[in-house]
């Protein structure tokens, strides 16, 4: 039967053992894990994510794609907005190409935390796409809208040259049978307040770019003061290189991922 001293003394240290363990002071911060919200550009859908979701999910990420209409700049930074506004933490908010404009105005809301654009269109306060690209002398050439009002990159091997160079035959061909037209008249809508003044965004430059020149990506990318990186691949670098992708975006989720105890 142990002394009443020594069943005093392993009470103490039990003790002293439960005081150290739960002590804020000591205890370890856990870094958080901001949601991934992703945008799609022009004729592509929420699915040509799907490489970049798998690799962000087995990193342990909670991602979300947006499916926009594509109508107007209104209409999908109204759908993206939807999306923010179900997630319950902070979230970086993701744009490709015509996405870039998207996720300039949708991210001003509060629980968006950092932008990431992937070889993107971002357009300062007041401008839209098209009088960016006239500003940057790259305006968009040989997309002509059919009778209403719609431009299409339906055609397997345009879609292959100018978006998806390095990507396999068969999956362009899949690409451009679920691609959804955009409204012409987007172009030239207006972004009413650039997120990117007040939030910290990285631009991932793609230098194979047939859709939009690399040097422009750059411009674009130092006018907003990005984080930048450049990789070798084609326009549509979420489907082409979607383990790179999904490391760039981790890279930015974990500097915005915030210390919680």
């Amino acid at each position: 039967m142990p002394s009443p001293l020594s069943a005093n003394a392993g009470l103490a240290l039990l003790s002293a053992l439960s005081i150290f363990a739960t002590s804020p002071a000591t205890a370890a911060p856990v870094q958080s894990m901001p949601t991934i919200v992703l945008v799609h550009g022009a004729f592509a859908d929420g699915s040509s994510w799907s490489g970049v979701i798998e690799a962000l999910q087995r990193q342990g990420y909670h991602v979300t794609a947006v499916q926009n209409p594509l109508t107007s700049l209104a209409d999908d930074v109204a759908a993206t907005r939807r999306v923010l506004e179900r997630q319950p933490g902070d979230v970086l908010l993701v744009g490709h190409s015509w996405g870039g404009a998207v996720v300039t105005e949708s991210g001003n809301a509060d629980n968006v935390k950092g932008i990431v654009y992937l070889s993107a269109l971002v357009p300062d306060s007041g401008e839209s796409v098209g009088t960016l690209l006239a500003r940057l002398k790259a305006p968009m050439e040989g997309l002509q809208p059919d009778a209403h009002g719609l431009v299409w990159l339906d055609d397997a091997a345009t879609y292959q040259h100018v978006v998806a160079a390095d990507v396999p035959l068969a999956k362009v061909r899949q690409l451009a049978a679920v691609q959804q037209p955009m409204t012409a008249a987007a172009f030239g809508d207006a972004v009413s307040q650039a997120a990117w003044h007040r939030k910290p965004t990285w631009y991932l430059i793609t230098d194979n770019d047939n859709a939009l020149r690399p040097d422009v990506q750059r411009a674009i990318a130092k006018q907003i003061g990005a984080t930048s990186t450049t990789i070798a691949s084609s326009h549509l670098s979420l489907v082409a290189q979607p383990a790179k992708v999904a490391e760039f975006i981790a890279r930015a989720a974990r500097t915005i991922g915030t210390p919680s105890r």
